[in-house]
């Protein structure tokens, strides 16, 4: 036991080396350390910065991926943005597309100045992808047409549009504002 103890002893004042390889091979509870582990904890500590310079590299390449999805989704809100406003300004146009639409059928634009108005306004709402659309005869639609009348009739075997008292309009896909319209239903028989 003496002999032990010494042992120790010298292994902690770095007299023995055997006995300080010894010593450190048990943890404080007496349970042996592999070899194994000692060396693989040296070699760690030993390959640090090399870690370091991974970890700095993948963290890197992150940023570099988080800026290009950025970057990608600034460019789709943007459009995103751009598309709602032409949408708005369009919208608020209508009702003065509406009047002269009406005015045109009426006959009051022929020969008249304000012909070459109602062309260029139409011209504008093509070059943003206005598109109109209801017409008689169409089939009756309640996602794109708002019925505002509906008369039964014999000629007819499915929801009809019968007359349109206001055009719909669309951009691209999106429905700015739905038809108007009268609507034939099939007649209970």
């Amino acid at each position: 036991m003496t002999q032990e103890f010494n042992n120790d002893e010298a292994a902690a004042q770095g007299e023995n080396p055997e006995a300080a390889a010894s010593a450190a091979s048990e943890s404080a509870d007496n349970a042996p350390v592999d070899p194994l582990d000692a060396e693989l904890a040296d070699l760690v500590d030993e390959t640090g910065p090399i870690s370091k310079e991974a970890e700095l590299l993948a963290d890197l390449q992150r940023l570099q991926a988080e800026f290009v999805n950025y970057k990608a989704r600034v460019e789709r809100d943007r459009d995103v943005s751009r598309n709602a406003a032409i949408a708005e300004v369009l919208r608020a146009l209508l009702p003065a597309l509406d009047d002269l639409s009406r005015a045109e059928a009426h006959g009051d634009l022929d020969g008249s100045p304000f012909a070459a108005v109602v062309a260029k306004l139409r011209a504008a709402g093509d070059k943003f992808g206005l598109k109109t659309f209801a017409a008689k005869g169409d089939k009756f639609d309640p996602e794109l047409h708002d019925a505002l009348v509906q008369t039964p009739s014999a000629d007819v075997t499915e929801n009809t549009v019968a007359d349109v008292v206001e055009s719909g309009y669309m951009v691209g896909d999106r429905l700015l504002r739905p038809a108007k319209v009268a609507v034939f239903i099939p007649a209970e028989g």
